[in-house]
């Protein structure tokens, strides 16, 4: 084993390989120490791994740092720390930017998948996708709230580290087989504004704007909570899980276009 060691320093040294900060790297943990763990990564200078560079997040906590004394795998290369004479290294980095291709995959394929809920505010819903913290704005929530969500991504900006998601757009595309553009349906009210009604079809929230009420003088208050009434679908937008209705269009062939 030592003489692979110095085998493979001695190559690297004949071909004058040079690391660099950026670099994925190949090493072994041979040492736990205080704060932080000993690589051998092939060369004389040895690798340090700090403690807080090993997740990207809370749910991927190692319960015992004696288990990773061993390990063969890939290293983030973050810096040489000239004092020390180390290479500073990184998981927590590599994981990160592995993570964020493998969510720029699933936003070009459209994907949908049920994702753990972990926190609930005022704003919406915190979770987490490939280890990144993702947001589901309440706005983009119409299902009832369980342990689990079915969500798709809605936007992305790594460089940012945000990471939006849609439960709306995730129910929608699901359910798009339900939904014509001119298709007649029945829907229950569930909510009264002074703008319009908003309805539930199929489990999707569909906004009945005020100007498509049609021949009741443009007011709400013909209607009740609960109310079963008869709409037509007159706009889809599925990236943004947008349903529009009228009863306006309901004797004429007037639509709007599909997004």
């Amino acid at each position: 084993m030592i003489n692979k060691k110095h085998k493979f320093a001695e190559i690297l040294k004949k071909y004058n390989y040079r690391l660099h900060s950026g670099d994925i790297v190949a090493g072994t943990i041979t040492h736990n120490e205080k704060i932080g763990f000993l690589v051998d990564i092939g060369t004389d200078k040895v690798g340090y791994l700090p403690k807080e560079e090993l997740i990207i997040n809370f749910n991927n906590i190692i319960q015992n740092n004696l288990m990773l004394i061993n390990t063969t795998r890939d290293f983030f290369l973050i810096t040489e720390n000239i004092n020390t004479k180390q290479y500073i290294l990184s998981i927590k980095r590599l994981d990160y930017i592995r993570a964020w291709k493998r969510i720029k995959q699933m936003y070009i394929e459209d994907i949908i998948f049920k994702l753990p809920i972990y926190h609930i505010n005022k704003g919406g819903i915190i979770t987490y996708l490939e280890g990144i913290q993702g947001f589901i704005p309440k706005s983009h929530v119409c299902c009832k709230i369980k342990s689990n969500i079915t969500s798709k991504i809605l936007t992305i900006n790594d460089n940012k580290n945000q990471l939006i998601l849609s439960n709306k757009s995730a129910q929608l595309k699901i359910s798009s087989h339900k939904f014509k553009i001119g298709e007649l349906l029945y829907g229950k009210i569930i909510i009264l504004k002074s703008y319009g009604l908003f309805i539930d079809i199929y489990g999707i929230k569909a906004l009945l704007h005020i100007s498509e009420i049609g021949n009741i003088n443009h007011n709400t208050k013909a209607f009740i909570k609960g109310q079963l009434i008869k709409i037509k679908i007159i706009h889809l937008n599925i990236k943004h899980g947008q349903v529009s209705a009228s009863i306006r269009q309901l004797k004429n062939g007037t639509t709007h276009h599909q997004q």
